[in-house]
């Protein structure tokens, strides 16, 4: 996606050779025409395969997560990293390690809201380690659900989140490839 790769290129800044910010359109401020674009991007690649729920981790990933629901017209559930007073029986549950916030978390989604036999398209803005994924990943299995796929809004490349993914037999479609972040400035794959 041109436009995503501009607003990085623009907006997005190189914090160190593993850490890319993109508070200004992604994860604190967010653009909305964007995740539109994005949401419909995803919803292009997936739609032959029959997604009947968009699954993400809050907060970062529930702006592209949302709108690739919409395109595709079903429901989006994300995983809580945060107990409640009313998520508290019957979850699913994964450890999580956040390479950015460099911290383990257990996140949760209630398991009346995914089902066996559901096709599932998990969807987030980063992928470093793929740990977030994989833990995504194990909750929709624990549902009896089939992952049809992952979609990430920005993908470190030059980090082992892929192939993680990928040796798990996961299809990952990322919208925007990093190569390097070396020198302060962004390079991509494609």
């Amino acid at each position: 996606m041109e436009q995503l790769k501009r607003k990085i290129r623009e907006h997005g800044s190189v914090l160190s050779e593993q850490v890319l910010k993109v508070d200004a359109f992604l994860n604190h401020q967010v653009d909305p025409l964007l995740m539109q674009q994005i949401g419909r991007e995803f919803a292009r690649r997936f739609r032959d395969q029959g997604i009947d729920k968009v699954v993400t981790l809050e907060a970062s990933g529930i702006a592209p997560a949302l709108m690739t629901a919409l395109e595709l017209g079903v429901p989006l559930v994300f995983a809580r990293k945060h107990r409640s007073l009313t998520l508290t029986d019957n979850l699913l549950t994964a450890r999580v390690y956040s390479f950015t916030k460099q911290v383990e978390s257990t996140v949760a989604i209630s398991a009346s809201h995914l089902a066996a036999g559901e096709r599932v398209l998990i969807v987030d803005d980063f992928l470093a380690n793929g740990q977030a994924a994989l833990g995504l990943a194990s909750i929709v299995r624990q549902a009896g659900a089939q992952l049809a796929g992952i979609g990430i809004v920005i993908e470190k490349s030059f980090q082992s989140g892929r192939r993680a993914l990928e040796e798990q037999g996961y299809r990952v479609e990322s919208l925007a490839r990093i190569a390097s972040l070396a020198g302060g400035q962004v390079s991509f794959l494609e």
